[in-house]
C-alpha cells in the first residue's frame, strides 16, 4: 500500500480524548486533520461523551472520553494518513504507555472508503468500530446513512450495541465546516 487512489476514497476518523481540554483537544485536532495535505473535510459530528473502556471492560474510575467522528476525502495511501494522524496525536502530547490507557488525544481510522485491508499496522475497517457506540453515534449524527463495510448500516449496527453515550456539544471547531 504505498500509491494512493486516482480519486479521493471516503475516510471516517473517530477522535477521543480524556485528559485534559478534552473539548478544546477535539476541536483542535479537527482543525489539524482539516489541514493534512490530500484531505478535505466533509464534516464533524457533534461531540458524545462516554465511559472510558479498558480491556478489561468499562473503567468507571477513569475519566470519561469525549468523541467526535470527521468525515473527509483523502487523496494518498492509508498508511501515510494514518502517520498525519499519528503525528497530530503526538503533537497533543499523546502518550503510548498503556493499551487502551487515558489519552490526551485518540484518532483512528475507521473507514477507507470500500478498502478492506489488514497488515501488522493497521486494519480497515477499524476491526471493533461496528461494535463501539461511541463512534457509532457521533457517526450516525452526522450521516444517517453511513455504512461500515461488512458489517452493515450504522444505525442497524448502533441499535444491537446499545447506546450510553451522552451527546455534549455542537461539532468541535474545524473551519465552520459540518
Amino acid at each position: 500500500m504505498t500509491q494512493g487512489p486516482a480519486v479521493p476514497a471516503s475516510v471516517v476518523l473517530a477522535l477521543g480524548s480524556n485528559l485534559g481540554d478534552r473539548a478544546a483537544t477535539l476541536a483542535d485536532a479537527a482543525r489539524a486533520i482539516a489541514d493534512i495535505e490530500g484531505l478535505d473535510l466533509d464534516g464533524v459530528s457533534p461531540v458524545f461523551e462516554s465511559a472510558a473502556v479498558k480491556p478489561h471492560g468499562v473503567d468507571p474510575a477513569a475519566p470519561p472520553y469525549l468523541n467526535a467522528v470527521l468525515t473527509a476525502r483523502y487523496t494518498g495511501d492509508p498508511h501515510a494518513l494514518l502517520a498525519a494522524i499519528n503525528a497530530v496525536e503526538n503533537d497533543h502530547g499523546r502518550v503510548r504507555a498503556e493499551r487502551w490507557g487515558d489519552r490526551t488525544l485518540d484518532i483512528d481510522i475507521i473507514v477507507f472508503g470500500e478498502l478492506r485491508f489488514a497488515d501488522d499496522r493497521l486494519t480497515i475497517p477499524h476491526p471493533r468500530a461496528w461494535q463501539r457506540d461511541f463512534v457509532l453515534a457521533p457517526w450516525l449524527a452526522l450521516d444517517p446513512d453511513a455504512v461500515i463495510p461488512g458489517k452493515g448500516r450504522v444505525d442497524e449496527l448502533l441499535a444491537a450495541a446499545g447506546s450510553s453515550v451522552r451527546p455534549q456539544a455542537e461539532a468541535p471547531g474545524a473551519g465552520g465546516r459540518r
